[in-house]
């Protein structure tokens, strides 16, 4: 490019980072005007829901490996009455991870489970509410 040695380190990587994004503009519009799509890589990483549960097993048998993660604790603690998030042979592992809880979670994950117990316990529900309601339950006997 003219006049690409008068430039600092810094400008040039600007240049070329530019330079990069127009052209893989340039690509995707004539892959587009060609009619094919963009495939998307396959391999990804394991959503949300799993790499929870793996954090909760690895925690289970491997503790000198497991780490605690504050967002994988939080997503066990919100879907934990939830039994396609939280299968039934996770809960009672994720139950033992509980009586180790302190402070604010504790107290939190007591009073969600306090109310789903008075909210579904008001009326007949289906087989999941009647679930979930067992789970709050637990929950609370555990904590309490």
């Amino acid at each position: 490019m003219e006049g690409e040695e008068d430039l600092s380190p810094e400008e040039r990587r600007v240049m070329e980072r530019k330079m990069k994004k127009i052209m893989k503009k340039e690509e995707k519009k004539r892959i587009k005007d060609e009619g094919k799509t963009l495939e998307k890589s396959e391999v990804s990483k394991p959503m949300a829901p799993q790499q929870a549960l793996d954090y909760l097993t690895c925690w289970a048998e491997n503790r000198k490996e497991w780490k605690f993660q504050k967002t994988r604790q939080t997503r066990l603690l919100q879907h934990m009455f939830d039994s396609e998030q939280v299968p039934d042979e996770n809960f009672s592992v994720l139950l033992l991870y509980m009586e180790g809880l302190r402070g604010a979670a504790r107290d939190t994950t007591v009073q969600k489970a306090v109310e789903l117990v008075k909210e579904l316990g008001e009326g007949p529900g289906d087989k999941d509410a009647q679930q979930r309601a067992q789970r709050a339950r637990e929950v609370i006997q555990l904590l309490t």
